[in-house]
């Protein structure tokens, strides 16, 4: 899933480890949502929503859905 956190939290002047303090996660965590490794669980995108006082869809970018299968 593609996102705009890195671009979000650095316009907030925000550290890596400024952002995990305040989601209470690792820095470790931060790096990897920001990099697309980990996919934050709903209740911590709602946290990352209200914090960045954005909404979820201007948050994450779904990642290219695979076709639907055809049975026929």
């Amino acid at each position: 899933m593609k996102n705009r956190i890195r671009e979000l939290r650095a316009a907030r002047g925000w550290t890596q480890a400024a952002l995990a303090d305040l989601l209470d996660v690792s820095r470790q965590t931060v790096n990897a949502l920001e990099t697309g490794r980990y996919d934050p669980s709903l209740p911590l995108a709602f946290r990352l929503s209200r914090l960045l006082g954005e909404p979820l869809e201007q948050i994450f970018e779904p990642d290219e859905e695979p076709a639907p299968h055809s049975s026929r």
